[in-house]
């Protein structure tokens, strides 16, 4: 099409912040620094390549993802451990922190809800900021490798995709049918996964992790969780995803108690305060 006259006019607007966090409600960091000095752990839960497993963790308490044995990457999915309708809202999150998450930065519920699930309170890949290519870290701009873009793309059906790994993983942890379990799993946090946007086609684009075997990612969880955590079929996501190629390792979670009194006067948030009129 022909340029307008005026194209480097319209180009050159600046940009506005769509969500200014000014007035965001801050989690208190410094409370939560001090709940984590002598903490206890309480439970672990291993995910193995290319599959997916549940936890929980009470509100209140903190959870980790660590990288074991290699390189590898995990789709993290949270719930209201009360009620599966309060799921994590990628999108919500996105449009509040931005595409990729670190610490002091929070996982958000769904609608009607629309309150923090989970703050990250430490990330030893902090380090990586942005690269040259416009990759970074824990991002939330991925929706999950699944098996019906698998089959759009290729033909074939592949189901260890991290979709199918975290229905198959709800469906054993909750005794709902795996058609029911389906419907809620959701948009994720990709834990430790480099992607970004390029510049020239505006293409999601994945590069190999950065993550080494120790390294983790840390929550403070706001309210009762129910997690399931699939560890990729991509394995560093470094090649390809959906297929039993990439080298893969297994993921662990960990579950961790604060000390006594450590949280003296902390509180659940409670679920958004907005009635739901609609103007009607």
């Amino acid at each position: 099409m022909t340029e307008p006259a005026d194209a480097a006019v319209r180009r050159a607007i600046p940009p506005v912040i769509c969500y200014p966090t000014d007035t965001l409600p801050a989690p208190d960091m410094g409370l939560y620094a001090r709940a984590r000095e002598g903490m206890d752990k309480t439970g672990e839960v291993l995910v193995p390549p290319r599959e997916a497993r549940c936890f929980h963790v009470p509100a209140g308490h903190f959870f980790r993802i660590v990288s074991v044995e290699g390189p590898q990457v995990g789709d993290l999915n949270l719930w209201s451990a009360r009620d599966l309708s309060e799921r994590f809202y990628s999108g919500k999150t996105r449009a509040l922190h931005g595409t990729h998450l670190t610490t002091g930065e929070r996982m958000w519920s769904s609608f009607p809800h629309l309150r923090p699930m989970a703050t990250i309170t430490d990330d030893t890949l902090g380090w990586y900021g942005i690269d040259a290519f416009g990759g970074s870290v824990h991002d939330v701009i991925g929706t999950r490798c699944d098996p019906y873009t698998h089959r759009l793309l290729s033909g074939g059906d592949y189901h260890h995709c991290c979709h199918s790994n975290l229905t198959r993983a709800l469906a054993a942890e909750t005794g709902l049918a795996l058609s029911e379990a389906e419907l809620h799993v959701h948009d994720v946090l990709n834990v430790f996964m480099c992607t970004g946007f390029t510049r020239d086609t505006g293409q999601y684009f994945m590069k190999a992790s950065p993550v080494r075997p120790g390294d983790h990612l840390e929550f403070f969880a706001e309210i009762d969780l129910l997690g399931a955590l699939s560890a990729c079929p991509g394995g560093d996501c470094g090649a390809e995803h959906s297929s039993d190629a990439a080298p893969c390792h297994p993921l662990l979670v960990e579950t961790y108690r604060p000390a006594p009194g450590a949280l003296d006067g902390w509180s659940p948030p409670a679920r958004n305060g907005y009635p739901r009129s609609h103007g009607a």
